[in-house]
Order: structure tokens, then C-alpha cells, then sequence
């Protein structure tokens, strides 16, 4: 899955589309790294309104005949071993092999709207399931944190939308997060219901006009290290 994942955004063999979008990720800093504010695992001394809070990003240039648009947003570098992650007293290698995973799923989004404002994808921090489906700016998918949390948990269930980076306390390698928008040639993908990244990048085969990237930095001990550790202690949420 994983594989293909990385097929389908670029990332393992040339650029397939027939054009190339302009994408705009606003509030990085001169390294291209996300604000804390955009992060899924801020600093405890962060409020939950404060964080977590989808960045503002806008694009250009696609050609005629677009009918829709999709954006993704991926964290290119979670460890392919997920037992490690902030396991006490390891150290994940840098050059450890690395999957994406799919942190934002927007499709159907209209072809006159080309501008996502800060916080339209969250506006801060919420524990538990966030809501799939219809928005007057496109139609969520569940994002890869719907998965990540047993069923007890106040974390649990469908996470539609945006949620930021949350790279593991002991990874010292700042994580690569992908923002990606795609110009279609259907105004639907025809996906309801509770669906997933992979099922979007499938879908689009043979439909792309263009697309456009843009790639982030966040995590490694100056950022990650600091962040709470959602999995091993939710409850203060």
C-alpha cells in the first residue's frame, strides 16, 4: 500500500500530470518549517485552540478544462516499524525506513475556489471524531489519525479534515509533510462515506490536469521532542 502510495504522489518516478500548479503554504518559516500553531502535537504550553489549526494555502496556474481540485496533505517520513515510536529508550535511526502517511483529504472541491483559508480545515485542537463528508469548500475524507487510536480512547473514530504533525518524541529526523493540490478533469470522485487517502489517489488515475507541491519541515528534536505524546497520554485532553 505504502508503495503505491508513494507512486501515486510523485515521490518514486516522474511527475505524470500535463501541468504544473503554483501552490502557496502560508506562515512557514525561512527553512519551510510549520508553525507550531499548524501542529497536531504542540508544546503542552500551548492551548488547544491554539493548535492544530490548518494552514492557509492558495494555488494557480491550471489549465482548461479543471473541474474539480483535491487536496492531500502527507507526512512522507513516519518509521515503517510503528512499534518504535516514543518507545523509552530508543533512538529511531535517521536512516530508517521510512512510509507515508496521509494527514489531510479534501476532494470535489470547486473549480472557482482556489484558496483555502487558515484554520477552514481546523481551527484547533478536538479530541474524538471530527466530521467526513460535505463542506461548502469540497468533501472531507478521513485522515490517517482515524486509524491510530484504539476504540476507548478519546481519540478514537473518524477524523475529517486536517490534522497536523505529530512526529514521534525519539525520531531525531525533521519530517517532510507534503502539501499537495491536484486539477481534475471530473467534478466528482464519486467517494461517500467513510474513505481514505488511497482510495483518492486511485480514483484520480487517468484524471489529473496538473498538480502542484509544496514540501515542509517539522519535527526532529528542536520541534518534536516538545510536543505532547498523544498516544501514550491522551486523557489530558
Amino acid at each position: 500500500m505504502f508503495v503505491a502510495l508513494a507512486l501515486a504522489v510523485g515521490l518514486a518516478g516522474p511527475v505524470r500530470a500535463e501541468g504544473k500548479l503554483a501552490v502557496t503554504v502560508e506562515g512557514l518559516g525561512a527553512d519551510r518549517t510549520l508553525p507550531l500553531s499548524a501542529a497536531f502535537c504542540a508544546p503542552p504550553s500551548i492551548a488547544p485552540h491554539q493548535y492544530n489549526i490548518s494552514p492557509a494555502m492558495s494555488w494557480s496556474g491550471a489549465p482548461q478544462g479543471v473541474k474539480s481540485y483535491v487536496v492531500l496533505m502527507t507526512d512522507l517520513d513516519v518509521p515503517t516499524d510503528l512499534s518504535l515510536i516514543n518507545k523509552p529508550g530508543v533512538v529511531i535511526p535517521m536512516e530508517f525506513p521510512r512510509q507515508p502517511f496521509i494527514h489531510q483529504v479534501l476532494i470535489d472541491i470547486p473549480p472557482g475556489r482556489t484558496y483555502l483559508a487558515k484554520g477552514v480545515e481546523s481551527h484547533g485542537f478536538v479530541a474524538g471524531p471530527r466530521p467526513i463528508g460535505k463542506t461548502d469548500h469540497g468533501v472531507r475524507g478521513a485522515n490517517v489519525y482515524s486509524n491510530l487510536h484504539p476504540k476507548d480512547s478519546p481519540l478514537a473514530g473518524p477524523r475529517g479534515g486536517y490534522d497536523g504533525p505529530c512526529p514521534p518524541h525519539n525520531d531525531p529526523k525533521p519530517h517532510r509533510y507534503l502539501f499537495s493540490v491536484y486539477a481534475l478533469d471530473v467534478d466528482t470522485l464519486g467517494l461517500e462515506g467513510l474513505f481514505f487517502g488511497e482510495a483518492v489517489l486511485e480514483r484520480m488515475k487517468g484524471h489529473k490536469l496538473a498538480e502542484g507541491h509544496v514540501e515542509t519541515l517539522y519535527g526532529g528534536l528542536s520541534q518534536g521532542g516538545l510536543g505532547r505524546d498523544l498516544r501514550v497520554n491522551p486523557t489530558e485532553f
